[in-house]
C-alpha cells in the first residue's frame, strides 16, 4: 500500500516547480524574480507589490501535499465458496432484500428509507457539511459591506487651540454613505486547501448517511425475519401443547377407568406445563419485533400491530447469493469510503497549516460619499475612496506554526491507519459472514433430518405404548425431543436468513438505491 504519510510539505505550482516549506528561500524559479520585484528596476515600490501579487497568484501555487488515494491490495476472490450457493456476481447486491421475495419486507424497507429518524439525522448532517463547504468557499471571494451613518456633534470652543474658537462652529452634522471591501488574495492556496478539506468532509458526511442506511436495511430485514420465525415457533409450540393436552386427557380417562396409574398422569401434566411455560417469552419476542419495526419506519411502536400480527412463512433464502469480488468491497462499503474521504480532508489540512508559514496578501478599499450638508451628499465633490494592498507575515510565533504542521501530519498518519484498518476489518467482516452463512446452512440441513427422524421415533413409541409394549415415559421423552428439535430447526432457519442479511451488510450493499432519489454526492 502506497502511504502518503511522511510526505514532504511542498508549495506546488502549475508549471511543475516547487518552493520548499521555508518561504521563498532557495526557490529557483521564483527567487530571482522576487528579488527584482523588491529591489526594483526603476519602477515604484507600489507597482513592485502589485507585480508580486499578480505573478505569484497567477502561478497557482498551493502549499501542502496533493492528495493521492492509497493503493490497497486485496485478495482476488473470497476463496472456496462451494456448497454455500455464493456467486461472484454483484448486480443484485444493490437491492439484496428483494432476493427474499417477500412483499411485506419490501414495503417495510421502502417505508424505512423514507421515514427513519436516524437516516434523517444523517441527512441533516450532510446539509450541515454542505453549508460548511460553501462557507469555506466563500473565503475565496471579496467581502463587500455597505454602510451609512449620520452624526450630530458640538465642539467645545474653550478646548480649541485657536483661542476664540471662531473657526469651530458650535454644531455640526455629518452624513456618510459608502462601501467597505476586502479580499485576501489566496496566493499560496491556504484557503483553497481549506475548501478542499471541507469538500472531503462533505463527502465523508454523505458516506456516513450511506453507512446508516446499510445498517438500517439490515436491521429491518433481521427484525422481520425474527418476527416470522417467532410466529412460526408459537404455531408449532401451540400444536405441541394441543397434542400434550390430548395425551393428558386420554391418560386421565385411563386412570379413571383403572387402566393406568397416577404416575403417568402426573408425568404428562408436568410435561404440558413445562411446554406452556415457553410460550410467553416467544410471544414477547413477537411484540418486541413489531415494536422495533414500527420505530424503524419512523412511526410509533404499535403502528404495525395490525399489519404484522398475522403469521407469515419465514422467507426462504435464494439458491444463489451474489457476493461480488473483494475489489468491489472498497468502492461499495460506506465505512471504507468514509475513512478514505477523511484521509483526503486531513491531507488538505496540512496545506492549511503550511500556508501560515507564508505571507498573506490583502486588497482593501473603501468608497462612498460624505458631506456636512444633506443637500450636498450626492454631489460630485462629496465622493471619497481609498484602496491599496497590504501584507501580513508572521515573523515570530515561538514555533507554533511548525508545531501545528506536525500536528496535522500526525493526524494524517492516524487517518491513513484508520483507513487501512477499515479495509482489513471489511475483509474480515465478509469472510466471517460467509463462514457463518455456510455453516448455519449445514446446521439447518442436519436439524431438518433430525426432525424427520425424531418424528418417526415418536410415532413408533406411541404405537408401542398403545399395544402395551412400551413404557409411557418413553412416549413423553420422544414428544419432548420432537418439540425441542422442531424449535431448533425453526431457529436455525431464521439464523440462516439473518446470516445472509449480515453477509449483505458486510458487503455494504443497498445504499445505491437511494442515489437515484437525489441524495447524490452531497455537493449540489
Amino acid at each position: 500500500m502506497t502511504s502518503p504519510r511522511r510526505q514532504d510539505i511542498l508549495l506546488t505550482a502549475n508549471n511543475g516547480s516547487h518552493i520548499s516549506g521555508r518561504p521563498f528561500k532557495g526557490s529557483r524559479p521564483y527567487g530571482p524574480l522576487i528579488s527584482r520585484l523588491f529591489i526594483g528596476q526603476g519602477g515604484s515600490s507600489r507597482w513592485s507589490w502589485w507585480a508580486l501579487v499578480v505573478v505569484v497568484f497567477i502561478s497557482g501555487c498551493t502549499v501542502g501535499p496533493d492528495y493521492k488515494r492509497p493503493e490497497t491490495a486485496v485478495p482476488p476472490d473470497w476463496g472456496d465458496m462451494t456448497g454455500a450457493g455464493l456467486t461472484s456476481t454483484s448486480e443484485e447486491i444493490v437491492q439484496w432484500w428483494t432476493l427474499f421475495q417477500d412483499e411485506t419486507l419490501n414495503s417495510l424497507i421502502e417505508r424505512a428509507v423514507g421515514s427513519n429518524k436516524d437516516l434523517k439525522i444523517a441527512g441533516a448532517r450532510i446539509r450541515e457539511a454542505r453549508a460548511q463547504w460553501r462557507m469555506a468557499g466563500a473565503e475565496l471571494f471579496p467581502n463587500l459591506e455597505a454602510a451609512g451613518s449620520y452624526s450630530h456633534q458640538r465642539q467645545s470652543e474653550n478646548a480649541s487651540s485657536g483661542g476664540s474658537g471662531a473657526n469651530f462652529p458650535g454644531d455640526q452634522d455629518l452624513y456618510q454613505i459608502g462601501f467597505d471591501a476586502s479580499w485576501e488574495v489566496d496566493v499560496f492556496g491556504g484557503v483553497r486547501r481549506g475548501v478542499e478539506a471541507a469538500g472531503a468532509e462533505l463527502d465523508a458526511a454523505n458516506e456516513l448517511r450511506r453507512d446508516v442506511l446499510v445498517s438500517l436495511l439490515s436491521e429491518v430485514a433481521a427484525n422481520y425475519l425474527e418476527l416470522r420465525a417467532s410466529q412460526r415457533r408459537i404455531t408449532v409450540l401451540r400444536e405441541n401443547i394441543k397434542t400434550q393436552e390430548n395425551t393428558l386427557e386420554l391418560l386421565q380417562g385411563r386412570f379413571n377407568a383403572g387402566l393406568s396409574g397416577i404416575l403417568e398422569v402426573t408425568q404428562a401434566e408436568a410435561q404440558l406445563r413445562n411446554t406452556e411455560s415457553r410460550l410467553p417469552a416467544i410471544e414477547a419476542s413477537v411484540l418486541m419485533s413489531i415494536y422495533r419495526l414500527g420505530v424503524l419506519i419512523g412511526k410509533e411502536p404499535e403502528a404495525l400491530l395490525g399489519e404484522l400480527s398475522v403469521e407469515r412463512p419465514i422467507p426462504p433464502v435464494p439458491p444463489q447469493v451474489p457476493v461480488g469480488l473483494p475489489s468491489d468491497l472498497l468502492r461499495r462499503r460506506p465505512d471504507v469510503r468514509r475513512a478514505e474521504r477523511l484521509l483526503a480532508a486531513q491531507t488538505a489540512r496540512i496545506g492549511v497549516a503550511t500556508a501560515d508559514l507564508f505571507p498573506r496578501f490583502y486588497l482593501t478599499g473603501i468608497a462612498g460619499i460624505k458631506s456636512l450638508e444633506s443637500s450636498d451628499l450626492i454631489s460630485r465633490d462629496s465622493r471619497f475612496y481609498s484602496i491599496g494592498p497590504s501584507v501580513n507575515w508572521p515573523v515570530f510565533e515561538g514555533g507554533r506554526i511548525r508545531a501545528n504542521i506536525e500536528v496535522q501530519n500526525a493526524r494524517q498518519e492516524q487517518a491513513l491507519l484508520t483507513y487501512e484498518n477499515a479495509v482489513l476489518t471489511s475483509l474480515e467482516d465478509v469472510k466471517n459472514a460467509i463462514v457463518a452463512y455456510s455453516k448455519e446452512q449445514a446446521t439447518c440441513r442436519a436439524l431438518g433430518q433430525a426432525v424427520e427422524s425424531t418424528r418417526k421415533a415418536t410415532e413408533i413409541s406411541s404405537a408401542l405404548y398403545a399395544q402395551g409394549l412400551d413404557d409411557f415415559l418413553n412416549v413423553l421423552v420422544s414428544q419432548g425431543a420432537l418439540h425441542q428439535v422442531e424449535d431448533q430447526y425453526i431457529q436455525s432457519e431464521q439464523m440462516v436468513s439473518t446470516a445472509l442479511v449480515a453477509l449483505f451488510k458486510a458487503l455494504g450493499g443497498g445504499w445505491e438505491t437511494t442515489e437515484k432519489t437525489g441524495s447524490g454526492d452531497g455537493r449540489s
